[in-house]
């Protein structure tokens, strides 16, 4: 597999779990847990990029490596290009968004994601899994994407698609869809095309960053996960289930 990197992009606020990377998971903070499945990863270098220096302290007292950025990044995308920038790396280098609230992504899946990347043509790669049940089709905080028949992603969105006409069309939509996994596998030249770019019109309605790679015309590869990797963190109840995967 060609060489990449990953980048965790990790910020102290969180409207629903303030310091959420600071959170304490088992023993350690959910950031020294992500980082460590980064590590686990098949990538030349982890790094964790962040504007907030106690996210810098915690992760450089467990042997991190940090790249401070910005404080005006609107997004996780944003910040790890200026890392692209500050480490000089190549266009065609590979770096994989490994989100700061997965501290249950497995490393293999890390790996996965970065191995799409070895098709030519794609421009970005993410994971996604078949739904669990037809009330995801419909669930507006389990985004979904539908792909063409070579597996690149023709649109992602918050609400059910495709759109079933009946009630017997359902399952038929359900098995169509695909669950959305927020990791991302990139070339550091495409990063910084699309972080160039204003939002478009799609991704400022959906708030979905993705949809403006494919208002650009960019392509979009996305793989079905070898295992199903364990739900983000996000609340005090997520929190509790991150614990238990991980003790398990």
């Amino acid at each position: 597999m060609t060489g990449f990197v990953v980048v965790i992009p990790s910020r102290y606020a969180s409207t629903r779990l303030p310091g959420k990377p600071l959170r304490d998971i088992n023993g350690k903070t959910m950031l020294q847990h992500v980082y460590e499945r980064g590590m686990e990863s098949a990538a030349t270098d982890v790094v964790i990029a962040t504007d907030d220096d106690r996210i810098a302290l915690a992760a450089e007292e467990f042997g991190a490596r940090v790249c401070m950025t910005s404080d005006q990044h609107r997004s996780g995308s944003e910040r790890i290009a200026e890392v692209c920038d500050v480490m000089d790396w190549a266009d065609n280098r590979i770096v994989v968004n490994l989100q700061g609230d997965e501290p249950t992504m497995p490393a293999a899946l890390i790996n996965q994601c970065a191995a799409l990347l070895q098709d030519s043509s794609a421009d970005i790669a993410t994971l996604a899994s078949p739904l669990r049940a037809l009330e995801d089709l419909h669930n507006p905080n389990v985004v979904k994407v539908i792909v063409d028949d070579s597996g690149k992603a023709i649109y992602f969105s918050r609400a059910a698609i495709p759109f079933a006409r009946s009630k017997d069309q359902e399952t038929v939509a359900r098995d169509v869809a695909l669950h959305h996994h927020g990791i991302y596998a990139y070339r550091c030249g495409v990063l910084r095309q699309l972080v160039a770019t204003e939002p478009s019109k799609l991704e400022v309605v959906e708030q979905l960053e993705q949809l403006r790679a494919l208002t650009l015309g960019m392509s979009i590869r996305v793989g079905i996960p070898a295992e199903r990797p364990g739900a983000g963190v996000d609340t005090e109840e997520d929190l509790a289930t991150a614990a238990a995967e991980l003790r398990e």
